[in-house]
């Protein structure tokens, strides 16, 4: 009883502790924001069926088939190169001599509709993992993500020619085409930008808005393979009753979803667009965690039958 208090105790401490830091984002303060019901989502969708044999003879053995989100990766947006808002990951990403300045691309006027903006994007592996896999696991059985602890899947200041200069991406019919990859509509009045071509440049009076569309289009990139860019694939393999994230697509939930952690940290999840209040960051650094969409169940034999969904 006495362990648990000070359990309670202390995570109450780190929730505390995160809430108050406004000025950086640090990774503790990462870990603690996945202590969230909202952005877990977990529930129990299915049952797995195994056929275990031993020498005395085969039978079918069943397990639950559980789907829930995971913190991935952590997806930071920010205006200034070599500025990125989680301070422990900061090196990853300094200027270099194809990647040096950032920021705005026209005037400083706020009422300037047609005002270019540039953002530099990191996607690096969240390192909540481990309190993840004990929240989740209250629950029942927990679904492995595919990112790793601090692993960087993109960093932009290495991906100069497609992040910097839209090549190829500018000529894609996603890119010349209105409405075809967009986050929001025009139809809806709640236009954020458009997902291609994705780098860093884009059209956006709204700071908070431009390093949403951003934060997308990095997570686009990662969670597909084959794409012109330099990164890694956030993606992982599916295996006998494991079925894992597969594409980011813009303002659809089941693919993945967004906590913010800076300029404030949030404890929800949703997708872009929202009508969530938008902090506006001081000096444009922004950061979201993209949490993925997980299925799977506990192996009880050494053949897996199939699965029942209940829905």
């Amino acid at each position: 009883m006495m362990c648990s208090r000070r359990l309670r105790a202390g995570i109450a401490t780190i929730l505390l502790t995160a809430a108050s830091s406004s000025f950086a984002l640090n990774t503790a303060t990462i870990v603690s924001s996945v202590l969230s019901p909202d952005c877990l989502e977990y529930r129990i969708t299915g049952i797995c069926y195994w056929l275990y044999c031993t020498y005395g003879g085969c039978s079918v053995r069943t397990s639950v088939k559980v789907r829930h989100y995971v913190p991935d990766a952590v997806v930071s947006s920010y205006s200034n190169t070599g500025e990125n808002p989680w301070i422990e990951v900061r090196a990853m990403s300094m200027p270099n001599a194809s990647a040096r300045a950032g920021g705005d691309g026209t005037t400083n006027h706020d009422n300037e509709n047609n005002l270019a903006k540039f953002k530099n994007a990191d996607v690096v592996g969240h390192p909540g993992g481990y309190v993840l896999g004990r929240f989740a696991s209250s629950s029942g059985y927990a679904c492995q993500g595919a990112g790793t602890a601090f692993m960087p899947y993109l960093l932009s200041t290495l991906d100069t020619v497609a992040w910097r200069y839209n090549i190829p991406e500018v000529v894609y019919p996603e890119a010349l085409i209105p409405g075809m990859r967009e986050v929001g509509s025009r139809t809806g009045l709640n236009l954020w930008g458009n997902v291609y071509p994705r780098g860093g440049l884009l059209h956006q009076s709204d700071d908070h808005m431009a390093g949403a569309v951003v934060a997308q289009r990095a997570g686009d990139v990662v969670t597909r393979r084959g794409q012109l860019h330099v990164y890694q694939p956030l993606l992982a393999d599916a295996e006998d009753g494991y079925w894992p994230a597969g594409a980011l697509v813009e303002t659809d939930a089941q693919t993945g979803k967004w906590q913010e952690l800076a300029p404030s940290l949030s404890r929800t999840c949703t997708v872009f667009p929202h009508a969530n209040t938008r902090v506006q960051a001081q000096r444009g650094d922004y950061a979201w965690a993209l949490w993925r969409p997980y299925s799977c169940c506990e192996r009880e034999g050494q053949v897996f039958l199939g699965s029942v969904d209940f829905y």
